[in-house]
């Protein structure tokens, strides 16, 4: 408990000791000899007894509480500091983590785009390949057919002219000489 919280206590403790021995006061009494507002003399005891009393009651009852009361407002404040050190700590390692899974991310994605490219380039230079290789496979076959159509227009003219005459023989039925 903090110093003006104590010093509101004390201040409370002497209209508190006035409640309580107007409580306990017993009625004034009339008698023969006149009114007798303090019977039998209470009110001197009840007085003596009261400042007595503070000083004992101080030191057995109110400083050890108000002790107590300081100690667990000085732990829970020390708590509430510890509390928001770690919770500032969790704040940092997450910001920690939040960029490093940000740079896992990026440096990922890069890496994924590396070799997307890489495999673009060599797929194109396969498919660059397979083109010049089939090119040149078209480029023989046609080679290919141009001389065999040339080696057959060649069979063709050296033996179109006996073809002409046998076939001129069979469709005469004679021979042709």
């Amino acid at each position: 408990m903090s110093q003006p919280d104590r010093r509101i206590l004390a201040g409370l403790a002497a209209p508190l000791a006035a409640s309580a021995l107007l409580v306990t006061a017993t009625p004034a009494l009339a008698s023969e000899g006149g009114l007798q507002i303090y019977p039998d003399a209470k009110l001197v005891y009840l007085i003596v007894g009261f400042a007595v009393l503070i000083p004992i009651l101080d030191a057995l009852l109110f400083r050890p509480i108000f002790r107590v009361l300081d100690e667990r407002h000085q732990r829970i404040e020390g708590a509430k500091a510890r509390a928001d050190e770690v919770q500032r700590h969790a704040g940092e390692l997450v910001q920690r983590f939040e960029l490093a899974v940000q740079q896992a991310r990026s440096g990922a994605e890069a890496e994924r785009q590396q070799v997307l490219e890489r495999e673009r380039r060599e797929h194109a230079a396969r498919v660059a390949s397979e083109r010049q290789e089939a090119e040149r496979s078209l480029q023989a076959a046609r080679r290919e057919v141009a001389r065999a159509v040339t080696d057959a227009r060649q069979f063709l003219r050296r033996d179109a002219e006996s073809l002409a005459r046998e076939a001129a023989a069979r469709v005469l039925g004679r021979s042709l000489s």
